[in-house]
């Protein structure tokens, strides 16, 4: 059977029949047809680049959203979650701790997540009493222990999540390892981290 008398393309076939038919029926000068051709053309153009670049047009979306509202660009496709690398050379993620959202750079260098004080305060992370020393960019800080009820990324959750606190952190809160290795496996892919459950 020859490959052309696909469904698809017997499909396609009858389509430009009908589009043909219908302009040919309306008796218009020549230059009206090309025209009108041409704008199926590019309808159709359009289209077709929609659905074979959809997993790409999805994250420029992403992106896009990301430097609208200042959100770190992400997006989960299924239960993939696809981070897309920022300006500072990093990965950040948008996750809600207890249902509170908070941004969260990824830094695999680092054991555990670890979080700020003010926002630890806001989450209502529950602190167990015993303190770690942690070595740092600026040196060693002491630390305290806890644990995040619900630490949810996309449809993502992780229940009892074990985070580290302490006020130097200011601002800046990082996910470590013990966030990646929740995930079957996360790779860099370019400026994209994939992240699959």
């Amino acid at each position: 059977m020859d490959r052309l008398a696909t469904p698809e393309a017997i499909y396609a076939l009858i389509l430009l029949m009908v589009i043909a038919s219908s302009l040919i029926a309306r008796r218009l000068p020549l230059r009206q047809y090309a025209r009108m051709i041409l704008a199926w053309v590019a309808i159709f153009a359009v289209v077709f680049i929609g659905f074979s670049f959809q997993p790409e047009l999805s994250l420029m979306w992403s992106r896009v959203k990301g430097d609208l509202t200042g959100a770190p660009r992400q997006s989960v496709d299924g239960e993939t979650l696809r981070l897309v690398r920022q300006d500072d050379g990093h990965f950040w993620l948008r996750a809600t701790l207890n249902g509170v959202p908070a941004d969260f750079m990824v830094d695999s260098g680092a054991s555990t997540t670890a979080i700020g004080a003010a926002l630890a305060k806001a989450t209502k992370v529950e602190l167990d009493g015993r303190t770690t020393d942690l070595e740092t960019a600026n040196g060693t800080i002491k630390a305290q222990l806890g644990k995040v009820g619900a630490f949810r990324v996309g449809d993502f959750q992780i229940d009892d999540h074990n985070v580290v606190v302490a006020s130097n952190f200011g601002d800046t809160n990082v996910v470590g390892m013990n966030f990646l290795d929740s995930f079957s496996s996360w790779t860099v892919e370019g400026d994209f981290m994939v992240l699959r459950p």
